[in-house]
């Protein structure tokens, strides 16, 4: 089985400092069921291709199981020297392990750089390609298949289940690419030859962690991954566990005692996270939004006020978590919604650091304290997928005013209001990444502040108002 991963990063020979393998050598790594071969096909400074090459010894691999002697045809002539499985996860954990880390001594920015990349893998078992499409397009990835027949003289006889898997991303980092080849290889493979056990299951929270939650097929991945309900279930009780949860809250009685009279702001003793859904929900009634995407729309609560404004046609509310969605509906009563105001929303799970194809041609996003949530060294992935795929007409985004947490008497210095928060930015810093996103993109950007504006710390939440 072959592995390769190109990339025309510049320079693209970084790719080799990101796998610690030297492209000038040829390595070899000893495996239980064979060997490991890793090379570079090409190596210059525009073009860089490392392979993974396994050499399976299938009756090596027989004969040192336990019962070896009670001799079957089918342990001996199979595909598996030839076809992508748990063997092809076991290699790339040894071989690239330091990569799948995300560590690189000599350069150690350079595993958190978005690179143009290309993987092949010769060849995988599917069901048809629509699956190996349901397994990596949510990831962002473009696919390309290649069917292969049972035997090219006897084309009546179909195809076989063997697919040549091509898949390229625009930005990605290297250590997310082998992520989810790792795991998603023996998802493909139904035919487990290895114990499955606890190990296992932590092994997919390991390499799964990021980016499982948040995949439409979860449940799918975990399941055939690990087989077991004894295992399925409390994995994924764990993989939903590690979901953001709701967002922080002001004070009520503090928003009430700090709101200036001068300020247009709601009822005093309102909720900030209500304060913050009117006025976004009011700015898309200004900008005059037809359809509109509410991505991390969690249990709905600005869809409700979004279609009780008329002019809104559509809204496609997107969020990672399914849990999510369906509290969504069920507040939002949607099976018992008229026909009409149905047809106006659409709720879709997804994430908003992995393009798709869904987001485009809106007239408006809404990120409503979402990116707080994301590690900062994912906004690039986020600015790409909204700013740069996307490209809706406005895009609203708050997200906490650090500067005034020191107004929290229960924040000790350092804090973060929630727990799930990766980070909280002072209102120069949201600023500056406002401004950067507007000025790459082709947008305009206003600031606002959100809640009872304090001397010399603002408000508790802001806003940026992005308009192309």
């Amino acid at each position: 089985m072959l592995l390769t991963i190109t990339t025309t990063h510049q320079p693209a020979t970084d790719l080799g400092y990101l796998l610690h393998k030297n492209p000038a050598r040829l390595q070899t790594l000893e495996l239980t069921a064979g060997q490991a071969h890793i090379f570079y096909p090409e190596a210059t400074a525009a073009r860089c291709t490392v392979a993974l090459l396994l050499d399976i010894d299938p009756i090596g691999l027989v004969r040192s199981q336990k019962g070896a002697e009670n001799f079957a045809l089918a342990q001996y002539v199979n595909d598996r020297p030839y076809v992508a499985s748990s063997f092809l996860s076991t290699a790339l954990a040894k071989a690239f392990n330091t990569a799948m880390n995300g560590t690189c001594q000599d350069r150690p920015d350079l595993p958190d750089a978005l690179l143009p990349l290309e993987a092949t893998v010769a060849v995988v078992p599917a069901a048809d390609s629509a699956q190996l499409h349901r397994l990596f397009a949510p990831l962002g990835y473009e696919i390309e298949t290649e069917a292969h027949p049972l035997d090219p003289s006897r084309p009546e006889w179909g195809n076989s289940p063997y697919y040549t898997l091509r898949l390229r991303h625009s930005g990605l980092r290297l250590r997310d690419l082998l992520a989810h080849l790792y795991v998603l290889v023996p998802v493909l493979d139904n035919n487990k030859h290895y114990y499955i056990g606890p190990a296992e299951a932590d092994k997919l929270l390991l390499r799964g962690g990021e980016w499982l939650p948040r995949h439409p097929e979860r449940e799918f991945i975990t399941r055939r991954y690990l087989r077991f309900a004894e295992y399925v279930n409390p994995t994924l009780a764990r993989l939903l566990a590690s979901e953001p949860e709701a967002q922080e809250e002001a004070p009520a009685a503090e928003a009430a005692a700090l709101a200036p009279n001068d300020l247009q702001l709601p009822a005093a003793g309102q909720k900030l996270h209500d304060q913050r859904l009117d006025r976004v929900a009011e700015v898309v009634r200004q900008l005059g939004a037809k359809r509109v995407l509410d991505l991390g729309c969690g249990e709905g609560k600005l869809v409700r006020r979004l279609l009780q404004n008329p002019q809104v046609e559509h809204v496609l509310a997107l969020d990672v978590s399914w849990r999510e969605l369906e509290r969504a509906g069920q507040r939002l009563h949607l099976a018992e919604m008229p026909p009409r105001q149905r047809e106006r929303l659409t709720l879709a799970q997804g994430s908003v650091l992995y393009h798709d194809a869904r987001l485009a041609g809106y007239d408006a996003a809404a990120v409503v304290e979402v990116i707080e949530h994301l590690d900062e060294n994912r906004l690039a992935a986020f600015e790409q997928v909204v700013f740069a795929r996307a490209q809706p007409g406005a895009v609203l985004v708050t997200t906490p005013n650090a500067d005034y947490n020191q107004r929290y008497e229960t924040l000790s210095a350092g804090d973060f209001r929630h727990s799930d928060h990766r980070f909280e930015w002072t209102r120069a810093q949201f600023a500056a990444w406002a401004e950067g996103v507007a000025g790459r993109h082709g947008y305009r950007v206003r600031l606002e502040p959100l809640g009872p504006e304090a001397a010399e710390v603002g408000a508790p939440s802001q806003l940026a108002v992005f308009e192309r």
